[in-house]
C-alpha cells in the first residue's frame, strides 16, 4: 500500500486540538467575522498559530471546516434531543432553536464562501444531506401526535427565510420561528 494514498490516523491530542480550533474559530467568526486575525482564534483555542496552519493551511479551508463541524454538531443534536427530551415536541423546538442560532450566526461564513461557487455548492449539498433527514426524523416523531404534515426541507427553508432579517434590531426571528413551530405542532 502506498503511504501517500492512505492517511495516517490522527493522534488523540491532534484531534482534540483540531476540535478546539474549530470551536474557537466558530466563536471568533461569530463575534468578529471570518476575517478575524488567526492569532485571535489561536488564543481562544489555547494553541499556537502554527497549529492552526498545520491543520488548515488556508483561511478558506478553516472556514469550510468550521461550517462542516457546526453542521455535524447540529445533525447530532437531533437524535440526542429526541433521546433526552420528555416529548418529541420539546426535541423539535430545541433543535429548531439550535438551527436558528446556526443560521443567524452563519451569514458571514456563507457570504465568504459564496465567492467560491464550487465550494459553496458542495457545502450547501452537505448541509442539506446532513440536516434534512434530522429535521424529517424530528417531524416524524411529532407527526404521530397529529402535527401538520410538512417536510423537513420545507420547514428548514421557511426558517431560513425567516432568519434573513435577523440583523434588524426590531425583528425577533425567535418569536416568528416559534409561531411557525406552534402552527406545525397544532
Amino acid at each position: 500500500m502506498n503511504p501517500q494514498t492512505s492517511p495516517r490516523p490522527q493522534r488523540a491530542d491532534a484531534r482534540r486540538n483540531q476540535q478546539a480550533l474549530l470551536d474557537a474559530a466558530g466563536q471568533v467568526f461569530v463575534a468578529h467575522g471570518v476575517d478575524a486575525p488567526v492569532r485571535m482564534i489561536a488564543e481562544r483555542a489555547g494553541v499556537g498559530v502554527g497549529t492552526i496552519y498545520r491543520h488548515f493551511p488556508s483561511r478558506g479551508e478553516l472556514i469550510i471546516a468550521v461550517y462542516r463541524h457546526q453542521v455535524d454538531s447540529l445533525a447530532q443534536a437531533g437524535p440526542d434531543l429526541l433521546a433526552s427530551s420528555r416529548r418529541p415536541e420539546d426535541a423539535l423546538r430545541s433543535w429548531v432553536d439550535e438551527f436558528v442560532d446556526f443560521l443567524v450566526t452563519k451569514h458571514g461564513l456563507a457570504d465568504a464562501l459564496r465567492n467560491d461557487s464550487a465550494a459553496w455548492q458542495t457545502l450547501h449539498s452537505y448541509f442539506v444531506e446532513r440536516l434534512v433527514p434530522v429535521c424529517d426524523s424530528l417531524l416524524a416523531a411529532v407527526s404521530s401526535k397529529g402535527a401538520a404534515a410538512v417536510s423537513g426541507y420545507s420547514l428548514m427553508r421557511g426558517i431560513g427565510n425567516l432568519s434573513i432579517g435577523s440583523e434588524d434590531a426590531q425583528y425577533d426571528v425567535r418569536t416568528v420561528t416559534r409561531l411557525l413551530i406552534s402552527g406545525v405542532l397544532a
